[in-house]
């Protein structure tokens, strides 16, 4: 079988919009993960940037299943000793809404400067209404 070498200006990208209104999150975040890597594509080469743009709305609107809405954790360290703090899921909804939805895609995202960009390809607002109407994105069924 042929390895398909696609050039970086050939790949054609298509913009999406997810709405995550009543989703749970580990879900959502795991297709908007695949699309932004590109594996939906024949083409996909793992080391290549093609994947395509994703734009999430309602993002504040994402469930989680069970207890994990005040048991889930979001840590971050001041570089201090004890510096440690944490917030719940609960609370981060209402200081930081598109946080949580950010954080789980990075996390299933590769490390490194592949997974830096790929971020970059990623819009999240907490409300319906999103300023990229002129790039025309598909809806993007989950």
């Amino acid at each position: 079988m042929k390895t398909i070498n696609v050039k970086p200006d050939k790949i054609e990208r298509k913009w999406y919009v997810v709405d995550a209104t009543g989703m749970r999150l580990g879900r959502v975040a795991v297709k908007i993960a695949s699309v932004l890597r590109g594996k939906h594509k024949p083409e996909f080469m793992n080391h290549q940037e093609m994947g395509d743009y994703v734009i999430v709305i309602n993002a504040d609107k994402v469930e989680l299943t069970g207890r994990k809405a005040n048991q889930k954790m979001y840590y971050r360290h001041s570089g201090y000793p004890g510096g440690i703090t944490g917030e719940s899921f609960e609370k981060m909804i209402v200081k930081k809404p598109v946080y949580p939805m950010e954080r789980a895609v990075w996390g299933m995202l590769p490390k490194g400067p592949l997974g830096r960009k790929l971020y970059k390809n990623l819009k999240v607002y907490a409300g319906p209404s999103h300023p990229h109407t002129a790039q025309m994105p598909e809806k993007l069924e989950i």
